[in-house]
């Protein structure tokens, strides 16, 4: 029962719309039909042009995910219900159905769960992308590249992960599942500017 509650709560909670209600209200645009389309913090920057309102947006939508592992750990000291507080705020943050089912990537809702549950997972995951972006020069290359990374080291050196865990995972096998649906999710989002770099990219090659 605590499962199902954990997870309507987790999952209107990730669906709060904040960059389009924030965009709206700057400047009455619809963050859907606007730059990327994507309904998170850098879109809200680049449509508004306002840093305030990124970095807003950015705080809030990892507030919602933070707020959501904090709310699980409530009910019990089981790893079982911050991570699926942590998986359905990611997905009401990804797949919103005030938006239709539109929304943002998961990145910053993630951030703010694994902030205060998995905070190795964070810490892996910033420094895999600052390494990546200093490679590429390229945000959604480097947003891609740390996920999958993280994802792989997560499932490679689980005990380790599981160690810096609040509560963690027993047996471990939950938190290879748990990490795994939450990554994939933020993958899954990223598929269209995966497609959209590889194409840029051999553009490019075939123009050199």
């Amino acid at each position: 029962m605590n499962e199902i509650i954990i997870s309507v709560i987790s999952y209107l909670l990730g669906s709060i719309p904040t960059a389009y209600l924030a965009v709206k209200f700057k400047s009455d645009k619809d963050i859907r039909e606007e730059g990327s389309g994507n309904v998170g913090a850098m879109n809200s920057f680049e449509v508004t042009n306002s840093k305030l309102i990124g970095l807003v947006v950015l705080i809030v939508d990892s507030a919602k995910g933070a707020i959501s592992v904090l709310i699980a750990k409530q009910f019990g000291n089981s790893f079982s219900l911050p991570m699926i507080a942590l998986i359905f705020s990611v997905a009401g943050h990804c797949f919103n159905p005030w938006l239709k089912f539109k929304g943002g990537r998961g990145l910053a809702t993630a951030a703010g769960g694994a902030l205060v549950f998995s905070p190795v997972v964070l810490v892996t995951w910033l420094i895999l992308w600052l390494v990546a972006y200093l490679f590429k020069k390229n945000i959604h290359f480097a947003n891609i590249s740390a996920t999958i990374l993280t994802l792989a080291l997560a499932l490679d050196s689980t005990h380790l992960f599981n160690k810096f865990t609040y509560p963690p995972a027993q047996p471990e096998w939950e938190y290879k599942v748990g990490i795994s649906i939450a990554l994939i999710i933020i993958l899954i989002k990223h598929w269209k500017p995966l497609k959209e770099y590889f194409t840029t990219f051999k553009s490019n090659k075939t123009e050199s």
